[in-house]
């Protein structure tokens, strides 16, 4: 039986994924929260087989994976997302990850994701390998690829308009330490404004385009 815990903020998504887990005659869910805390916690209380993590949690789903590879380095983790953007599965694997599933997946790839994980195998789902496969095509190398887990989540946050005191908040890390990542973020990208940060965001595809970022895109701002 494989013994498979669960991290996700949205109660439907959990739902969803434990009807499926619990149709499999050699799958059961043995735990499952909302959030980062309570899921490190409740790993080494359960001591899962393979634990399907949420990318978009609402604290930080990198920095808990980091975290978790870091005290149990034989941990199989399965990020679980809706993002297909290649980036965030190399951050996701470079974190510790064994496999990076999308969450419009069919019930029959999410299984076989499960059953590889939990083989010790690596997996990723085609469309993300594919996206992957044509930013190296058309991009040439990847910029965020030499940034850390936690570099590449303040630039992320810092991207999506967050100011320096959110992203403390956010990664619950000191004030001057998310302005000393920001430093280092501006010295290993090559870059010297938030225009700047943006538009390598975009052309890396971390953030999309909307309504929301357009006043911060076209504001003026320091970094």
């Amino acid at each position: 039986m494989i013994k498979i815990m669960l991290i996700d903020d949205y109660p439907i998504i959990r739902s969803g994924v434990t009807r499926l887990i619990e149709s499999q005659k050699n799958m059961s869910v043995v735990a499952e929260t909302d959030n980062a805390d309570d899921g490190y916690k409740l790993y080494f209380k359960t001591k899962p087989d393979v634990l399907i993590l949420d990318l978009d949690l609402h604290d930080s789903s990198l920095g808990m994976l980091n975290q978790l590879i870091t005290k149990d380095p034989k941990a199989k983790v399965m990020v679980f997302s809706s993002r297909v953007e290649g980036t965030f599965a190399i951050q996701s694997i470079s974190a510790g990850a064994k496999g990076y599933v999308v969450k419009s997946s069919s019930q029959d790839d999410i299984v076989n994701a499960i059953q590889q994980i939990n083989k010790g195998q690596s997996y990723l789902s085609p469309e993300v390998a594919q996206d992957i496969a044509l930013q190296k095509l058309n991009l040439g190398d990847n910029p965020m690829e030499n940034l850390t887990t936690r570099e590449f989540e303040v630039f992320r946050l810092l991207a999506e308009g967050a100011n320096i005191d959110k992203v403390a908040s956010k990664l619950k890390i000191g004030y001057k330490t998310a302005a000393n990542y920001q430093t280092v973020l501006k010295q290993k990208l090559n870059i010297s404004s938030p225009i700047e940060l943006i538009r390598l965001a975009l052309k890396h595809r971390v953030i999309t385009i909307n309504m929301a970022f357009l006043p911060f895109i076209i504001a003026p701002m320091d970094l």
